[in-house]
């Protein structure tokens, strides 16, 4: 590393004021500063200097999301050679890397489009390059099925970055998640192709891996079956462990479960969002259990994007709530929101997305709403009018 470190430092004067590649510097920043913490502080004024800056918080939810990652390829590969009856033949090895080969290409043009409109906006701007999209690169391949093609993928990243990141000011201005911005987008501009029983499976083989399935091959997921009335041939423990059809990296409440583990255990994602998310899903799915709906409270938590969105979406410090009281009321609203949307809609079996887009839509209001009322609450104590 201080070999590395080194020759940064050698070929740094070039990119600053004055030297032969300065149009580059916001980029030669960006490596940068991914690679070493920045040495400099701020001239004037109070701060608070911190030992982990937003670019470490990112990489630690990608550390997070490795768990969902690593298993969401596994359960590609599982998914197509269990449809094709050939599970039983494959190795560990075979099932993984067709999985692998199957998702790569699928965070790459995320990463690819995602962080080439940063570095271009960057540097057609003049400013440092944002860290945010480390995390949101990965996010939205994680959250579409296995059959969304890789063009409809770069348009939704390429959407989601100008619309609903850059214009807003970029990093820390959004008012929505991107990843959620992104799937949006694609479910509403081509739903056929993010929903349905045709788009949950791996279909071809892929460098001599896996195998081709008929064209008409369908899949439902459990959770479309639930809303369907149609008992899941799934087990429970195939629920809660993942090997069921379903969005890349949503299927598995185990491996969602560490990275959950981690993002509380750092301080990073905030406890009082995620209980509350549970607990408001819980108490509306209970609800509707008792007036008549087949579908129980567990079901929601181990099926659909329920678990993950909870974990990683719902809690994303630049969209969410930032007073207490008011990440229980944020977090409250997007469960019992996503269990409504389920329950009401037979068309629409998931219902994570959309909340998380409404409860980011009110978290504004919601934060100044409690900050008006801790501040009339002290003006009282104090005697005032």
């Amino acid at each position: 590393m201080k070999a590395l470190r080194n020759y940064l430092n050698k070929i740094k004067p070039h990119f600053e004021e004055g030297g032969k590649l300065h149009a580059l510097q916001s980029v030669f920043d960006g490596f940068e500063t991914f690679l070493f913490v920045p040495n400099t502080t701020a001239k004037s004024g109070t701060h608070i200097h911190d030992a982990i800056d937003s670019k470490r918080i990112m990489s630690m939810v990608v550390i997070a999301l490795m768990p969902a990652m690593l298993f969401g390829m596994y359960n590609v590969g599982y998914q197509n050679y269990l449809a094709a009856g050939t599970l039983a033949s494959a190795s560990f090895f075979e099932i993984f890397c067709y999985g692998f080969m199957a998702v790569l290409p699928k965070i790459l043009v995320s990463y690819i489009v995602g962080l080439g409109i940063e570095f271009i906006w960057a540097q057609w701007k003049g400013e440092e390059i944002q860290e945010g999209y480390l995390v949101s690169g990965i996010l939205i391949p994680l959250i579409v099925p296995i059959g969304c093609p890789l063009w409809m993928l770069a348009l939704a990243c390429a959407f989601s970055v100008i619309i609903c990141k850059e214009i807003f000011g970029g990093t820390g201005m959004n008012l929505f998640n991107p990843a959620i911005a992104a799937r949006m987008f694609l479910f509403f501009a081509y739903p056929s192709k993010m929903t349905g029983d045709q788009v949950w499976v791996a279909q071809d083989k892929i460098f001599g891996l896996g195998n081709t399935l008929p064209d008409t091959f369908t899949a439902a997921t459990p959770l479309g079956e639930l809303g369907q009335n149609i008992t899941p041939n799934a087990s429970l423990l195939d629920m809660t462990l993942g090997f069921i059809p379903g969005s890349i990296g949503e299927t598995s409440v185990v491996a969602i479960a560490l990275g959950a583990v981690l993002l509380l255990w750092t301080g990073i994602a905030s406890w009082r969002t995620m209980l509350s998310v549970f607990v408001g899903g819980a108490l509306m799915a209970v609800i509707f259990e008792q007036a008549g709906q087949s579908m129980t409270w567990w079901h929601h938590f181990v099926l659909g994007g329920f678990a993950f969105g909870a974990v990683f979406m719902a809690t994303d410090p630049v969209t969410s709530c930032r007073t207490r009281t008011g990440q229980f009321i944020y977090g409250f609203i997007i469960g019992a929101m996503a269990i409504i949307i389920r329950v009401r809609n037979a068309g629409y079996p998931e219902g994570m997305m959309l909340a998380i887009f409404f409860g980011n839509m009110i978290a504004p209001m919601i934060d100044h709403f409690v900050v008006e009322r801790n501040i009339s609450k002290r003006l009282k104590r104090g005697g005032s009018k």
